[in-house]
């Protein structure tokens, strides 16, 4: 039986299926081939309609086809950027894209999904072009060298998606930039405002690390780059249980310093109960360059970490997210996840087997 915490449910360390935009048959018996008990999905435009926000009809009817195949949705990360954008980047007409939002949290949580994911990266993810990792699978990868103006003004254009307030905005930001501070404030407001709704909704919003964690990129500030920001954010939600971490153990070990990020975020926001899901992944090496690996040949040790999260109090789920391409993968690398997946599992059961006794 499940206990309570906090007015949310407390349960076991699992792993699941993530990190897929649409609800199909096939993504579903996959998963159930793989042993998982539950999935997440990731930016569902594909799934349903809706340009300002997500109604509840759409998102139980997502909840359905999952339950139907005895698999939970464990939770729904981030809406689609041009949902909240002004209000990333302070913009007039933030505060009606904040009453989408919420009652984009009311319909969720209303769906029976208890998990909410998002980031605050106004201009997205960037890397470089990719690189050839163990036994030639292609891997993602970062050098900020090779960021050059012409790249950041590429990438500004794909993230503003042909709204000009926001387009404008980010060209802005290559020439003025957008501060820290600016960026707070911004970051402040937007809890404040879906916080008390989330609580009241019984939905959890978890925060995604920046990606890449480097101090800015296109001239707008990063704020989830350390270890201090995360504690900072902390401080704003309060005493909030709505607010917690996806925590995405490869963004942590981009960061300077690689694994002991990883370290020091489990052991701060394990214990208060703060860390909602997990993104189990890696690197090799760490900002201003670095590759992502297979589990296993990055930064941090893949056993040491699974029974800090044990010994830090975590129940949530951990999942796959980036991984490697392999020899002969889909364009959704079923192959490259099917390890990941794997590698969960068996660390998991090994740690379970450990804490028995046997």
């Amino acid at each position: 039986m499940n206990r309570m915490k906090g007015g949310f449910e407390v349960e076991k360390m699992r792993v699941a299926m993530g990190q897929f935009n649409e609800m199909t048959e096939e993504k579903l018996v996959y998963a159930q081939q793989l042993g998982v008990s539950g999935v997440q999905m990731n930016m569902i435009r594909a799934s349903i309609p809706g340009e300002r926000r997500w109604e509840y009809e759409d998102l139980a009817g997502l909840k359905q086809k999952a339950d139907a195949h005895g698999l939970r949705l464990e939770a729904i990360e981030n809406v689609p950027a041009h949902f909240y954008d002004q209000v990333m980047l302070g913009l007039p007409g933030r505060d009606q894209q904040l009453e989408n939002y919420n009652q984009t949290i009311r319909n969720v949580g209303r769906a029976g999904i208890p998990i909410l994911g998002h980031h605050f990266m106004p201009n997205s993810v960037w890397r470089t072009p990719s690189k050839d990792g163990r036994g030639g699978a292609r891997v993602t990868s970062f050098r900020e060298d090779e960021m050059s103006p012409a790249v950041a003004t590429a990438q500004l254009e794909r993230t503003a998606q042909g709204r000009p307030a926001v387009l404008d905005r980010l060209r802005q930001a290559q020439e003025n930039g957008i501060g820290e501070d600016e960026m707070w404030a911004n970051y402040t407001y937007f809890l404040n405002a879906v916080l008390p709704v989330a609580e009241e909704a019984g939905v959890r919003l978890a925060l995604h690390p920046d990606d890449p964690p480097v101090p800015a990129l296109g001239g707008v500030a990063r704020l989830f780059r350390n270890v201090e920001g995360f504690k900072r954010a902390e401080q704003i939600a309060g005493e909030s249980k709505a607010w917690g971490l996806d925590l995405c153990l490869g963004c942590c070990s981009e960061m300077p310093g690689g694994a002991a990020n990883v370290r020091a975020m489990i052991e701060h926001f394990g214990p208060r109960g703060r860390i909602f899901y997990v993104h189990f992944r890696d690197v090799k090496g760490s900002v201003p360059a670095f590759d992502e690996c297979f589990i296993g040949e990055g930064n941090y040790s893949p056993p040491e970490i699974m029974r800090l999260l044990r010994r830090s109090g975590f129940t949530g789920f951990l999942l796959d997210d980036h991984v490697p391409h392999m020899i002969d993968d889909s364009d959704w690398n079923h192959r490259g996840r099917a390890h990941a997946i794997g590698y969960m599992q068996g660390l998991l059961e090994m740690l379970e087997l450990s804490e028995a006794g046997a």
